[in-house]
């Protein structure tokens, strides 16, 4: 179970890194800020909260981390 987490987390992180270009890329050229900013902050969180529930102190809490990284991976596609 280790090793699948450890692939969801290098998931995560690749995708965090081409939300930034993506983010990137839409404030360069077509100067969409709120855009941008927006899923810069929901896509790079989806990692984040997959981080953080490796560490939880209950398991109602990481319960509430996954729960929260799957909230932000919905919200990353609707701006996308």
């Amino acid at each position: 179970m280790a090793d699948g987490n450890n692939i969801v987390k290098e998931k995560a992180e690749k995708f965090a890194i081409r939300i930034v270009k993506c983010s990137r890329f839409i404030r360069e050229t077509k100067r969409e800020y709120s855009l941008a900013d927006q899923l810069l902050r929901c896509g790079t969180s989806i990692g984040a909260n997959l981080y953080e529930a490796e560490f939880a102190q209950s398991k109602a809490d990481f319960i509430s981390k996954m729960s929260i990284a799957l909230k932000e991976a919905s919200e990353t596609k609707y701006w996308l």
